[in-house]
């Protein structure tokens, strides 16, 4: 799994109009090619009566999956100009489409390019982008004597932290990132002399800034 990655945090469409053809790029976070799929043909049945549903998405950690459609422009103009614009922009697992309602003036190859570039470029800044960064799940259990103590070293290391259980003891859930996991775990050993019990869960990933 990724540290870090760059996505949109949700579906968003926008529309832009250039030489009286409408424009509107729509995006959508995608998890597999299956998924991107359906949103295209989504995308289609909505907007049956549009000139052009051209569509690009780009999944994988490695962006192992990447594919395009001209859905009838003229080769070239359409898909792979939307596709750049996923790869340029560092995204990974978003399928974009960029509906064409043709206005009467023919845009030439060099406009298409330019109009579904920022066809995809609207459907980006609408969508939201954001950086998902690795955290890695720790639930530590403890007495209720070293709760002041490991609250403040966790906020005083900017540590994220989930909701809290009292019982008999205290359990608190611990997101470090996961690169820093190993490291964790040796601190919080060090931090309370052995005395708390550590736990490894899953790896989570979490938007940046919140």
């Amino acid at each position: 799994m990724l540290d870090t990655y760059k996505t949109v945090r949700g579906p968003g469409s926008k529309e832009i109009v250039i030489k009286k053809s409408r424009f509107i790029g729509h995006i959508m976070p995608v998890k597999d090619e299956a998924e991107a799929v359906a949103f295209i043909e989504d995308i289609k049945k909505k907007h049956w009566n549009a000139t052009h549903n051209c569509s690009a998405y780009m999944i994988g950690e490695r962006d192992e999956i990447q594919k395009q459609s001209d859905d009838g422009e003229p080769s070239g103009t359409a898909g792979k100009p939307i596709l750049e614009v996923i790869r340029n922009q560092g995204l990974k697992n978003v399928a974009i489409v960029v509906t064409r309602y043709f206005g009467g003036i023919l845009l030439g190859a060099g406009g298409l390019i330019r109009a579904y570039t920022d066809g995809a470029v609207a459907a980006i800044e609408w969508g939201d982008p954001i950086t998902r960064i690795l955290h890695r799940e720790f639930v530590v259990e403890l007495d209720y004597t070293w709760l002041g103590k490991v609250e403040n070293e966790l906020r005083g290391r900017g540590i994220r932290m989930g909701p809290t259980e009292f019982t008999d003891k205290v359990t608190l859930l611990c997101l470090p990132l996961d690169r820093e996991a190993e490291e964790f775990q040796a601190w919080m050993t060090d931090l309370t002399q052995g005395q708390s019990e550590i736990t490894e869960g899953e790896r989570i990933y979490f938007i940046e800034g919140e």
